[in-house]
């Protein structure tokens, strides 16, 4: 009998074409998210989990409602690598294994963060914006040259941020619970506090998982900490931020300006302050959408999802 695979991830038919034949070819029927957002509502899931035996995660809630309803559910493959979106501990009740794609998307957000570092103290985005509406102004900027960039994290994508800024003679300081002095001295990193990270950088990246205990590590208090001039960079978690801290911090002149890809409540309302703000560089949520992060994702995900429902673990298992 085949195996019923609920795909939340988006665009899969089209850019994820190699793990469609896969999970195919491993007799999986597949039930495919046909909208831009890679999420089901709770009365989404509702109607299909009945007899779905696997799942490509998006941003859906995998939670215990859900769990509920899904019977056969044996597996739930995040397309990507946070999984904030999913109760670890539920699913285990549950007898479902729960993997990610970790690394697979690294690149493609670290190469964002850095293009938003140089679109922040460029003003790159709104220069062309405005250019195109016939508004000739030659806005002076920083060179990133000289700078010092604090990274708050240093792991995976924080370590790629730090190897691609090696060639712009800038300093790199960085923060984390359990720090890689490897990595540090191969990257040029001085590890340090959050409090000189927050209170030394030029520009501050955040690079930190989202949980109870990081929920809004970055508020007004930790603004009020960052340099003035300083620029912020989110290329994480919205629920990292307190998005009105960040507004205020960027309005009052204390910072810059920001730029950042993720929200507290996606898809981000259109009347949403942040957008309503010059200096702050936004972006849909796309760090990891490169053509290089769907194959290489799917692919993976697929796999892992396939090793379960045969009867193995799969490689990234997060709740043994």
């Amino acid at each position: 009998m085949s195996k019923k695979i609920l795909v939340t991830a988006s665009h899969y038919e089209d850019l994820c074409r190699e793990a469609v034949e896969l999970f195919r070819s491993n007799d999986c029927e597949l039930v495919i998210n046909h909208k831009d957002f890679p999420a089901f509502s709770f009365e989404e899931l509702k109607e299909v989990m009945g007899d779905i035996d696997g799942v490509i995660a998006g941003l859906d809630d995998w939670n215990e409602e859900v769990f509920k309803i899904s019977p056969k559910l044996k597996v739930i493959g995040r397309f990507g690598v946070g999984v904030d979106n999913i109760d670890l501990k539920a699913a285990k009740k549950y007898g479902i294994k729960v993997a990610n794609a970790k690394g697979k998307n690294a690149n493609a957000v670290a190469e964002l963060a850095v293009g938003f570092m140089l679109s922040a103290a460029r003003q790159i985005p709104q220069l062309n914006a405005e250019l195109k509406q016939g508004r000739w102004r030659r806005f002076v900027g920083r060179e990133l040259a000289g700078m010092t960039v604090g990274l708050y994290g240093f792991g995976d994508i924080a370590k790629r941020v730090a190897k691609k800024l090696m060639g712009f003679d800038l300093n790199v300081i960085a923060c984390d619970l359990y720090p890689d002095l490897q990595a540090a001295e191969a990257y040029h990193v001085t590890l340090t506090d959050r409090e000189t990270v927050l209170g030394q950088s030029d520009i501050v990246s955040i690079h930190i998982p989202d949980m109870p205990a990081t929920h809004h590590a970055m508020n007004a208090e930790a603004f009020a900490a960052m340099k003035k001039g300083a620029y912020f960079i989110n290329t994480a978690r919205g629920g990292l931020v307190d998005t009105e801290a960040l507004c205020d911090a960027v309005e009052s002149g204390h910072l810059s300006g920001a730029a950042t890809d993720v929200y507290e409540q996606e898809p981000l309302q259109m009347d949403a302050r942040i957008l309503s703000i010059p200096n702050i560089v936004t972006t849909p949520h796309t760090g990891a959408e490169t053509y290089d992060v769907y194959r290489n994702v799917a692919l993976f995900t697929a796999q892992e999802v396939i090793d379960v429902l045969e009867g193995r673990d799969p490689q990234n298992w997060l709740n043994p």
